[in-house]
């Protein structure tokens, strides 16, 4: 989506080989306006697949994943790293290491919001090793729902997680796809 890598291009900051910050617009200042034309895309990818509920993970995903919701007209459901007091009966679980601070989450959503009839798009702001996503993954499968893919905002193309969770039969489309970071220059695929 030429939108957000120029927006990627002008606005995101190298850290290193393997971190790009795009805090500015898309996971801490969250541009809105973007975020509808992302949706968009995303309806026009997957619309015929008659989505009937949106997942994310807290909390980066949340906005993004709202904001996609309208175009589909469904709900959104996040899983959340820890369990609390808001989350209450039975839950799917599935056990997560991040890669951005290496702790181990324990994903849960509840059983009452996730059935086998509905049809599930996974929404994320970031694919990178694929371990967030492939958590969310085995949350509907252990539902026994359909899932109709993954949209993801921007995938570090070199590292294996997408690849990882194309190979297990899942339709991935990510809005912007990184090649390299190398040097301090973004380029994408």
């Amino acid at each position: 989506m030429k939108l957000l890598e120029d927006r990627i291009l002008r606005e995101g900051v190298v850290v290193d080989d393997q971190i790009l910050k795009v805090d500015g617009f898309l996971n801490h200042q969250m541009d809105v306006t973007l975020f509808v034309e992302m949706g968009k895309e995303w309806a026009r990818l997957f619309g015929p697949e008659n989505v009937t509920k949106i997942i994310t993970i807290e909390s980066s995903g949340i906005g993004i994943a709202c904001v996609a919701a309208e175009q589909f007209n469904c709900p959104v459901i996040f899983a959340k790293k820890a369990a609390s007091k808001s989350i209450a009966g039975e839950v799917y679980t599935a056990d997560v290491h991040s890669s951005a601070n290496g702790d181990l989450h324990h994903l849960m959503v509840s059983k009452q919001f996730l059935r086998p009839e509905d049809k599930v798009l996974l929404i994320d702001d970031f694919l990178a090793n694929g371990a967030a996503l492939g958590g969310m993954v085995e949350l509907v499968r252990q539902s026994g729902a359909t899932l109709v893919g993954a949209g993801i905002a921007v995938e570090k193309a070199f590292l294996s997680g997408g690849q990882r969770i194309r190979d297990k039969g899942v339709r991935v489309e990510s809005l912007a796809k990184i090649k390299s970071l190398a040097g301090g220059k973004i380029e994408f695929c």
